[in-house]
């Protein structure tokens, strides 16, 4: 299918922008007036995406959105709204639309990047780009190819070795196979082999009889029993020792195994995804992995590239962030330029995870609706340091920046405190809880 897109606005002049800045991409792009014109369009072709303005004559956006919701729940809704009308952009996201557009539309390149951010089926391209729901971003070529290969193996029961740093979203992709597989509607058990102690690896695993050992004082099922029918994501694979390695190369050759402390043989059809940020060839030459277990979880690998390198997915990533932040807040953010170069600049070693850590915090710290580069807080250079014993800059907690971030709102208020609780986003209730917390007077 040729993607189509839908753009609603009773002004013109609006409708003529978004059309020609969308058909200069190559997209195909039809208009209506209001609501009840873009119904009568939406039974006439199938699209990929609808952009609607809120404010319309005889239907206006949001009942659009409950209509459209109903009739074509997996066409993806973009509002616009003015800067004055910002709480109803939040409302018609709570309704189901996966972003927003603020008028006066100025920049056809945030347009572009807003617009390619929630097409579906992506293509080898960056102009079939999309943010999925469970944050795996397809804009970069290198993450567009992954999503491809992820959903070819899918739909089959062949075992996957996701491969990458750590927070490059291997837990998310394994989510997403299980989800894309003939087994979605089952069990999806995660495992971190590294989190679990060696004496209740088995045990954790494979379950144990009443009596097995001290404590174990009713019969317990392990994680394969609860995946029978799923899938088990193995995550830290490289993590697990060498016993338990064959033990595991076992149940994966006859997909079946015993409790601990008991003879019952129990079989279950588990399809198995794993993880790990180890180099396991390496693991394998040092002795650490067993090279017979490697073969069996290694059977379609795909690495997860960090995001470094792949500079083009981090501002759409960080909408996506900032999108789930403000239904939450009730509240919408927008990035400065600034803030979004020091987005690009930065070396990101901590990977999504570091990003949309560095997001929430920015969203505590900053003076809404705008993050300047100012409230950005990376995990390698605080914006708040103290002098450490070693003369640099040590880090300072989530809970020192909320802090200081109250107390600098109390600051601009003159201790308003309802004002103050306006200015962070949050509720009066929240804000007296988090003095009691913080103990400020």
């Amino acid at each position: 299918m040729s993607i189509r897109i839908l753009t609603v606005d009773d002004r013109e002049g609006i409708r003529a922008f978004i059309k020609d800045v969308l058909e200069s991409d190559g997209y195909g792009v039809d208009v209506a007036t209001d609501g009840k014109d873009a119904l009568l369009q939406l039974t006439k072709a199938e699209y990929s995406l609808m952009i609607t303005d809120l404010r319309m004559p005889r239907m206006d956006g949001m009942a659009l959105l409950k209509e459209s919701r109903t009739r074509y729940p997996n066409m993806p809704v973009i509002v616009l709204t003015a800067h004055g009308t910002i709480h109803n952009a939040v409302d018609a996201m709570k309704m189901g639309a996966v972003d927003y557009l603020t008028k006066p539309l100025e920049s056809p390149a945030v347009l572009r990047d807003i617009v390619r951010s929630h097409l579906p089926n992506p293509g080898l391209t960056a102009a079939a780009a999309r943010v999925d729901k469970d944050a795996l971003v397809a804009t970069s070529k290198s993450m567009v190819s992954v999503l491809a290969m992820l959903d070819k193996v899918a739909p089959t029961d062949a075992t996957v070795l996701l491969t990458g740093q750590s927070g490059t979203g291997k837990e998310v992709a394994a989510a997403r196979i299980h989800a894309k597989s003939n087994r979605a509607g089952q069990p999806f058990v995660a495992v971190n082999c590294a989190a679990i102690s060696p004496s209740l690896m088995e045990s954790e695993m494979f379950g144990h009889e009443r009596g097995a050992f001290t404590g174990a004082t009713e019969q317990k099922p392990g994680r394969f029993e609860l995946a029978h029918n799923g899938t088990l994501f193995l995550d830290e694979v490289g993590e697990l020792p060498l016993e338990m390695q064959a033990k595991l190369l076992r149940v994966l050759q006859e997909q079946k195994f015993e409790r601990v402390g008991g003879n019952a043989s129990i079989e279950v059809n588990v399809r198995i995804v794993a993880a790990t940020n180890r180099d396991l060839q390496q693991e394998i030459a040092n002795g650490a992995f067993r090279e017979d277990l490697y073969h069996r979880v290694s059977v379609f690998p795909v690495h997860l590239p960090p995001l470094k390198d792949r500079k083009e997915d981090i501002l759409p990533l960080t909408r996506h962030f900032l999108v789930g932040i403000s239904k939450k807040q009730n509240r919408l953010l927008t990035l400065t330029r600034d803030a979004e170069n020091a987005l690009l600049s930065h070396h990101w070693p901590g990977n999504i995870r570091e990003l949309s850590n560095t997001i929430e915090r920015a969203a505590i710290l900053c003076t809404p609706p705008r993050i300047d580069a100012a409230d950005l807080v990376f995990a390698t250079q605080t914006k708040s340091s103290a002098p450490s014993a070693h003369g640099g800059t040590e880090a300072v907690s989530l809970k020192d920046m909320e802090k200081e971030a109250i107390l600098n709102a109390l600051k601009d208020t003159d201790g308003h405190r309802k004002n103050a609780a306006r200015k962070l986003g949050i509720s009066l209730r929240s804000l007296y809880n988090k003095l009691k917390e913080y103990g400020i007077d």
